[in-house]
């Protein structure tokens, strides 16, 4: 079960202005789940995106990132999930070409003005029959109140829908933020196997959404990790409508920083739920890293702790096996690292000092931290100002389970 994570409730995840969404149940690849997902932006909406890196990026990743390039004023998004559609050549970019118009067609709109994603089985056509098929109930059912459900529409391997919502005024106008996000498994940085769906009724010009969101991503989904795995469909979206009447944000306006914290926070919580459902997790954790002499070392450290496997499953287990820990600190790869002068600490309690075994610490101390479902691990590198901060959850039983039967 996801860690200390609960389903949004609908009224929760309130309307923007301007962004209407529908869904349908298309059995793309399995019957009776909603696998369909439609959302309209009305016109002037401004769209920003960050995607994987992955070099097998996935046929709709490429074509995103084309018709964002093609500034044709994006109107519409297309989702499908139980086929990634990625490592399928120019078939798939045809497939997802062919979703797009026959969208288009249904709204009036050009094929560039609609972004299409797509998540599910790598290495598999993507079934565009049975997606076209699926639009017309979907746009039947286009509601401005239609989060949760299509929170739901975009799981995989999910256990919990992941959404969440703000409000917050700007130059005395009320500005409404909402935000659902995918993921679970294939979880790593430069993203994740994640879809991300921000959006804001704010006004704001399109060099602010672009600085924003590469802030909120740094800040939220390239600071975790479930797996070590960096999927081929990765993509966050951000979206403003300026429909909210206020004075168009600018990266030198006064609010500027106010909105950007503002979809950043909401940025953190979709990724956090991320982990929290992590496949079979039991424990989410969180990886501090302080005093190094720049972000890029502190992270290394931080990312070494979370990938470990040994770490992860002696946490499933909560047995306080904490030299794995050590073990992947001189690893990190800092070569000049003075491992006397580094501290680390399990919550609260310091475990290691001066290059070992703290003289105050005790293994039950250690053994009654485990066995919580939320645990801080810190380390204090006493080289620089510098920190980062990783989310990462434990390797259990379930998680070979769900990834031995993901395909059946």
């Amino acid at each position: 079960m996801p860690v200390k994570l609960f389903a949004p409730k609908a009224e929760s995840l309130l309307p923007v202005k301007g962004v209407q969404l529908g869904y349908a149940e298309a059995y793309v690849r399995k019957p009776n789940r909603k696998d369909i997902l439609v959302i309209t932006l009305p016109e002037h909406s401004r769209v920003a995106g960050v995607f994987t890196l992955n070099r097998f990026c996935a046929a709709p990743v490429i074509l995103c990132k084309d018709f964002l390039a093609q500034q044709a004023g994006i109107r519409a998004l297309l989702v499908n999930t139980g086929c990634a559609n990625a490592g399928t050549g120019k078939d798939g970019l045809n497939r997802a070409k062919q979703s797009c118009e026959a969208l288009g067609d249904l709204l009036g709109l050009q094929a560039n003005q609609i972004l299409p994603f797509s998540t599910g089985v790598i290495l598999e056509p993507l079934p565009v029959d049975k997606v076209i098929a699926g639009l017309p109930a979907a746009i039947a059912n286009l509601k401005d109140d239609n989060w949760l459900n299509a929170a739901e529409a975009i799981m995989t391997t999910d256990i919990v829908a992941k959404g969440t919502s703000r409000t917050l005024l700007l130059g005395g106008k009320q500005v409404t933020i909402t935000g659902i996000s995918k993921g679970s498994g294939m979880i790593h940085p430069n993203m994740a196997t994640m879809l991300g769906y921000i959006a804001t009724d704010a006004a704001v010009s399109q060099s602010a959404l672009e600085s924003i969101i590469q802030h909120a991503v740094n800040k939220s989904f390239n600071c975790i990790t479930v797996d070590g795995d960096t999927s081929t469909n990765d993509s966050l979206i951000l979206i403003a409508t300026n429909q909210a009447d206020n004075a168009q944000i600018t990266e030198s306006s006064a609010d500027f920083i106010v909105l950007r914290d503002a979809l950043t926070d909401v940025a953190i919580e979709l990724a956090q739920a991320i982990v929290r459902d992590g496949e079979g997790a039991t424990k989410f954790m969180t990886v501090k890293v302080e005093g190094g002499k720049n972000e890029e070392e502190c992270r290394k450290v931080a990312y070494a702790i979370a990938h470990s496997p040994l770490i992860k499953t002696a946490f499933f287990a909560s047995d306080p096996n904490l030299g794995r820990i050590l073990a992947a600190i001189g690893y990190a790869g800092i070569d000049d690292l003075d491992i006397n002068n580094m501290e680390l600490y399990l919550g609260d309690v310091l475990v290691a000092e001066k290059g070992g075994r703290a003289s105050s610490y005790k293994e039950e101390q250690g053994a009654a931290i485990m066995k919580e479902s939320d645990i801080l691990v810190r380390v204090v590198l006493n080289r620089g100002k510098a920190d980062c901060t990783v989310w990462t959850c434990d390797f259990s039983y379930d998680y070979v389970k769900i990834n031995a039967d993901y395909r059946s």
